[in-house]
This record gives C-alpha cells, structure tokens and sequence, in this order.
C-alpha cells in the first residue's frame, strides 16, 4: 500500500490489451474503418490503435506462435457514457458485418447495457455502461481526494 503522508502522484494512463490476430490487416480494418479507432503506430507485425481513451496493441502472429481461434468468449470490454449513442453512430457500418457478429444494445442481468461485436481474434468486444448510473467506473478514490 502506498504511504499515506505522501501526496497522491496518479501513475497509471490506460489498460490496452493485446490481442493476437493471424491477419493484422482484417483486424486494423475492424478498428480503423468500422470503429472510428485511429492508427497511431505501425510495424510490420504490430499496430497500436486508439480513440479516445480506449487502446488496442494488435499483434500478429502466425503458425505454431499463433493464438488458438477465440471462442466467442468476453475477452475487451469498454465502458462509455452512453452505448446507444456509439450504437447509433456505428450503426451504419455495423448493419454490413454478419448477422450473427453484432449483439445489442441490450440490457444485461447484472446492471450493464451492452454492445456486443465478433473482434477479429474471434473473441467478445463489449462496449457498455451502468443501467444505474451510481453504478459507473469512475476512477480511482484518491484521485477525486487529491483534486479538491
């Protein structure tokens, strides 16, 4: 635990999980053309996208050093302010991906309305926020202390 006495300095910025892809070009596709995610680094097998605060490092590896296919599990998951409002925008392109790839919004049993997308390793990418706002991420406590 971190010494009481001493100011709060926030360290961390953001969580941006991998997610390994056999076809970099079919996942930046995903991200950059369908999600409105921009291109902020590229190497031959390895790309990093952002939008707003929400990052992916894509990296992709082939053969015997490649990811077993995803299983339509939860692997990303993305809170926003307001799901229908990315629904909405997204809507457009999302109507061109298969039936079958795009789940939501909808309610949840545990409090979350969610926007469900096929990623491109095969897994879940949820996009969702509190049906009860009192319920929203809001960051870490001391940070809000060290602010007023």
């Amino acid at each position: 635990m971190a010494n009481p006495s001493l100011p709060f300095t926030p360290n961390f910025i953001q969580i941006t999980p991998f997610m390994i892809v056999e076809d970099l070009e079919r996942a930046l596709a995903f991200f950059v053309d369908l999600l409105d995610f921009e291109l902020q680094l590229r190497w031959p097998d390895y790309a990093y996208v952002q939008r707003e605060t929400a990052g992916f490092r894509i990296w992709r590896q082939t053969g015997k050093d490649a990811a077993p296919p995803g299983t339509r599990r939860f692997a990303y998951y993305i809170d926003v302010e307001d799901v229908d409002r990315l629904y909405a925008e997204l809507k457009p392109k999302l109507d061109l991906l298969p039936k079958g790839d795009v789940h939501g919004p909808a309610d949840k049993s545990y409090g979350q309305r969610e926007l469900l997308l096929l990623a491109p390793d095969g897994n879940l990418l949820a996009f969702g926020h509190a049906i009860d706002k009192r319920y929203t991420p809001t960051g870490d406590s001391r940070m809000a202390k060290e602010s007023r």
